[in-house]
């Protein structure tokens, strides 16, 4: 009975060791943002398929890297906004305001993150490949996050070409080369990112204006941000069209194209006719759904 008292405390400290192991790791996979780099990972192997016929391991490799970058991103862009943060419901209790993660640990991690990526892309896909993958992480940390973010209520617009390099990597993971095809995918990303992100932006108005962010419902109010979805989403399935009359895909992506844009459109509207936040909800959850099934729908076309 004695013996047995004055050693269980033992695993109860390995429990509490382990925990905090844990909690650490899944801190440091929070800095990457892991959930947004699904769509990004989505469109990089779906553009893979679509510039050829990709080995397992260069699709893993090109994944890695492309992670590593974004992931770098990610965790910049926390560090950066870990005072905004801070004073949100919604992000106070991320890693760094939390106080589980210090800043300049996170800042050493975002930029070790790139340059892991850099390296492993160089010496395992081509140098291109990595290069396209620095300009994004150069695009999403400079532009968006230290620019644009704070400055411009178009900072989504301008900077959301960061996000529509994906694409471009996996184009040129594949062929060693650049073409002006997988511009059309950069641009469907692209034209995409506004409509995505407002419609999100607009249940969060309140915070973003609490701590001063210029997001387009703060500075523009809802109904120009409604009436700049719509025109975005006009836009959006306009330019997925590109493609079809490039010809670089043909009769299955173009009747996919016009099914899920029409639904696209008919939300958008819908949003602007019945301005309420279910609706916006609606619209920014399909728009996930929407990218992932037009990048299926083009790998469809070319492999069928």
């Amino acid at each position: 009975m004695e013996a047995s008292r004055f050693t269980s405390p033992a695993p109860v400290k390995q429990t509490h060791a382990s925990s905090g192991v844990r909690q650490l790791v899944a801190d440091y996979v929070t800095l990457t943002k892991p959930r947004v780099q699904l769509l990004l990972l989505l469109t990089t192997v779906a553009t893979m398929e679509i510039a050829g016929s990709p080995s397992v391991g260069l699709i893993l490799l090109t994944l890695l890297g492309g992670y590593l970058s974004a992931g770098g991103a990610g965790a910049v862009n926390h560090w950066y906004d870990r005072d905004i943060d801070a004073r949100m419901a919604r992000t106070a209790n991320r890693p760094i305001p939390s106080g589980r993660v210090s800043p300049h640990a996170a800042l050493i991690y975002g930029f070790s993150l790139q340059i892991a990526s850099f390296l492993l892309l160089s010496l395992t896909v081509n140098v291109l490949a990595a290069s396209f993958a620095l300009l994004g992480f150069l695009g999403y940390v400079f532009v968006y996050t230290f620019w644009l973010k704070r400055t411009t209520p178009q900072n989504i617009v301008i900077g959301g070409a960061a996000g529509a390099v994906p694409p471009l990597v996996g184009w040129v993971a594949v062929t060693g080369s650049f073409d002006p095809a997988a511009l059309y995918l950069f641009a469907i990303v692209f034209y995409w990112t506004p409509p995505h992100f407002w419609a999100l932006s607009l249940r969060m108005k309140d915070e973003y204006a609490a701590v001063g962010v210029p997001m387009l419902p703060v500075v523009r109010g809802e109904d120009e941000t409604r009436r700049q979805i719509t025109l975005y989403s006009f836009l959006l399935v306009a330019v997925t069209f590109l493609p079809f009359a490039g010809r670089l895909f043909d009769g299955i992506y173009a009747v996919c194209a016009a099914l899920l844009g029409g639904w696209f459109l008919f939300l958008a509207v819908r949003l602007q006719r019945h301005p309420d936040r279910a609706s916006a909800l609606k619209l920014y959850l399909f728009s996930m759904l929407y990218l992932a099934l037009l990048f299926g729908a083009m790998v469809a076309d070319v492999k069928l």
